[in-house]
């Protein structure tokens, strides 16, 4: 039996030199006894003794193996580098057993590689540098304690050189001190006790911790599940914490007596709304359509939106005007065309003597659909899925209104009364046949015109779409007349 010896600094790589000639000459795993320098020889687990598996051989393994290797070789447990020369010599058999969790020793590898990625993200949220930065020093100095569970210092430092490489600084664990000077970083293999590092901010940051806590969210089983009670000792707030702890029921109560007794107005509105009573469904048209599509979930644009915006209007309208969907004030008011678009719309229906209180405003979707940038909504256009949901509910307003004509304002509400949004440039100005029997005049959306750059462009189509609005009330009429 041949008792190989691995240096503190370089383990992996010293292991996988060595692993790699062994496997060439198909030593056997019971032949070889792994240990750290300075170590007292492990009694290992018993394995079954290979032989030797063959002449000497070139060692090829999958390209995954070599970071799992250097994770299990980072790992304390006692046989954790068997485990890897064992895991190397079966993937020289079989290369697919890297994939294999149903493998017990795969199974291990990964359990130990767990550990170590879990050790490595404990030291990334636990390492708290203090500064000791020399009066006219170049570059800020600080340094840190730290007690892994695994011998991780050499696969971490990395994160720690692009984390804070604007300033020189020093981890000491108990066996390795990381320093990293003038942009380069060294280990060095020295056993160390915890330093003081006590300095006069930590008193600051124990009162600006005990000031954030809040009691009423304490949970100690998550609590200790991310911040395990062995990393107390290292951190300076941690003095804090069990007394925050023994008096979180008290301090809750404490905000309970002294919370507020009456509601935030808007608070105040909502339960006003939820002990109202019930109102009575309306028997029949317009009012019973408007109580029926207040309660909508046909599709998913119900739960972003503030509410259902109805159409409104005189039930015997000849016109019925249909846009595409409300906006942003459409869906606070709850009122159709009552934002920009609607009162562009008042303003050229005004001048062609279109009176809005005459004709029937809806829209083809009942729901605002949006996107959150910051604090403001943006506006998104329907899809063909949302359009045939809410189509229901416009047949319905179509048979209780039963206009002479319906104007189509945009492609959106062209393809619900019509069947199809496409080529509403050419279509423009046209009285086609509605999917409802009704005859439809397609024209500009509001809004399109509102968001067009060009002057001349927008003086144009603002004055077409006069001109459609002129044709539609003389379309109404001229039915009137022969009526």
């Amino acid at each position: 039996m041949q008792v190989v010896h691995l240096p503190r600094l370089g383990t992996f790589a010293a292991w996988r030199e060595v692993a790699r000639a062994h496997a060439e000459q198909s030593t056997a795993p019971s032949s070889l006894v792994w240990q750290l320098s300075g170590e007292a020889p492990s009694l290992f687990d018993a394995f079954p003794d290979r032989g030797f598996l063959g002449s000497k051989r070139k060692v090829v393994v999958p390209k995954a193996f070599l970071p799992l290797a250097k994770q299990i070789c980072a790992h304390r447990s006692p046989g954790a580098f068997d485990l890897a020369y064992r895991l190397l010599l079966s993937l020289c058999e079989q290369p697919s057993l890297i994939t294999n969790r149903a493998n017990p020793e795969m199974a291990k590898a990964e359990r130990l590689a767990k550990n170590i990625r879990r050790d490595m993200h404990k030291m990334k949220a636990f390492v708290r540098f203090r500064d000791v930065t020399p009066a006219g020093a170049a570059r800020r100095q600080f340094v840190s304690w730290f007690e892994p569970d695994h011998r991780i210092e050499e696969l971490i430092g990395g994160f720690f050189t692009r984390r804070f490489g604007d300033m020189d600084w020093i981890i000491i664990t108990p066996e390795v001190t990381m320093r990293f000077q003038a942009g380069e970083i060294s280990y060095e293999a020295v056993k160390s006790a915890k330093p003081d590092l006590s300095d006069e901010t930590e008193a600051l940051w124990r009162t600006y911790y005990a000031n954030i806590f809040n009691p009423a969210r304490l949970k100690i089983k998550a609590m200790q599940s991310e911040m395990p009670k062995k990393y107390w000792k290292n951190l300076p707030e941690a003095s804090l914490i069990p007394d925050l702890i023994a008096h979180a029921e008290e301090q809750v109560a404490q905000m309970r007596a002294s919370a507020p007794t009456l509601p935030p107005v808007r608070a105040g509105r909502v339960l006003e709304r939820l002990h109202a009573p019930i109102a009575k469904k309306p028997d029949g048209g317009l009012e019973e359509l408007k109580f029926e599509l207040r309660g909508c979930q046909r599709c998913p644009l119900a739960g972003p939106a503030t509410q259902t915006v109805p159409g409104e209007g005189p039930t015997e309208a000849q016109l019925m005007i249909v846009g595409e969907q409300p906006g942003d004030h459409e869906d606070i008011a709850g009122r159709p065309f009552v934002g920009p678009a609607g009162q562009m719309f008042d303003q050229v229906a005004g001048r062609v003597g279109l009176d809005r209180r005459e004709v029937y405003v809806t829209n083809a979707v009942k729901h605002f659909k949006f996107q959150v940038r910051g604090k403001r909504r943006i506006h998104q256009s329907p899809n063909g899925g949302e359009v045939r949901h809410c189509r229901w509910w416009l047949q319905k307003e179509i048979a209780l209104v039963q206009p002479s004509l319906i104007v189509a304002l945009g492609a959106t509400a062209a393809q619900a009364l019509t069947g199809d949004g496409k080529a509403i440039t050419q279509r423009r100005g046209r009285i086609e046949k509605g999917l409802d029997d009704v005859p439809v005049l397609i024209t500009w959306h509001p809004a399109a015109l509102l968001r067009q750059a060009d002057p001349n462009k927008k003086r144009e189509q603002v004055k077409t779409l006069e001109e459609d609005l002129a044709r539609a009330c003389k379309f109404i009429s001229e039915r009137r007349q022969i009526a």
